[in-house]
């Protein structure tokens, strides 16, 4: 494993920054039961179909969804948009309405709960600036960290709804885990102790997330956008050969997010947090993640 290179404290401003401490010293033997279950929820996440289930939206709070008129990464799948109804008025101004771009993988697509948290965290948004909000969540359950870069470089729906983008939110990089952690456990890793994988997989996400920052900077200032990192969507809890390697790629993204300005948060949910297929957040986790984002708050557009 590369050597982690940065100081996952080191920040921009008032930069919020939440994640586990690299302190921390992690056991070197390996919990067959931790293994067991974090090898089943980064495989079956990894495994997870573009065509899964979306969050069931509101009447009220999401309402007005309609689909997009071009496809994001494929042309099978489409974003949805959601829009508050036209007669909602603002607290500040009834002209003022922000886009709200999500990109992510099956976590923003809201999957495993009735909401995920780009619609409750679209909710605070409405909530705590007045702002007439419409939504365009572009997650793709599935979706690995290099997918999320080919579309960000080639879609030209994505690049135009991040052109026109107030709020932009993103977690990405689970997947690539899930896929690394199949090899692994199959014993087709390669390298020494059978984890060459892992650490390209953790490799390959940091390179992405480096690179799928200055894309979203290339299409819309962060000087005049509330762009905020969820990191993963969620840590995995875990300890041995998997947990030193979730550890790095989470405090890898948060460095990466701390020096390009990027207010950052990660989330560890407990059984409580997690639905009944043990791999997706329910509502009550997702709640916990959209709360998170919100305590970032939505400067610059809304100093605190």
């Amino acid at each position: 494993m590369h050597p982690f290179r940065r100081n996952s404290c080191l920040g921009r401003g008032r930069i919020v920054c939440r994640l586990v401490d690299g302190s921390t010293p992690i056991p070197q033997a390996v919990s067959v039961r931790g293994l067991a279950l974090l090898a089943a929820v980064l495989i079956t996440l990894a495994a997870c179909s573009p065509g899964e289930e979306r969050e069931t939206q509101h009447t009220g709070e999401d309402a007005g969804q309609t689909p997009a008129s071009q496809g994001t990464a494929t042309s099978d799948k489409r974003a949805r948009v959601t829009s508050v109804p036209e007669d909602e008025t603002t607290t500040t101004d009834a002209g003022l309405r922000w886009d709200y771009v999500a990109l992510g993988d099956s976590l923003a697509a809201g999957a495993g709960a009735r909401r995920g948290y780009v619609a409750r965290y679209a909710a605070h948004l409405r909530g705590d600036t007045g702002v007439r909000l419409r939504v365009i969540n572009l997650g793709e359950s599935g979706q690995t960290s290099s997918q999320l870069l080919n579309a960000l470089r080639s879609d030209p729906a994505m690049r135009e709804a991040l052109r026109g983008a107030e709020v932009v939110t993103l977690n990405i990089g689970l997947n690539d885990l899930g896929q690394a952690t199949s090899s692994y456990k199959s014993g087709t890793c390669g390298g020494p102790q059978n984890e060459a994988c892992l650490r390209e997989a953790v490799e390959k996400v940091e390179r992405n997330w480096e690179t799928i920052i200055e894309e979203i900077s290339s299409l819309r200032s962060r000087e005049k956008t509330i762009i905020r990192s969820a990191g993963l969507g969620y840590i995995p809890g875990t300890r041995g050969v998997l947990g030193r390697y979730v550890g790095q790629v989470t405090r890898d993204i948060a460095s990466i997010t701390a020096e390009s300005g990027i207010p950052h948060t990660e989330v560890h949910l407990g059984g409580e947090g997690m639905s009944a297929d043990g791999l997706h957040p329910n509502d009550r986790g997702y709640k916990v993640i959209a709360e998170r984002l919100r305590e970032l708050g939505y400067e610059p557009l809304a100093p605190r």
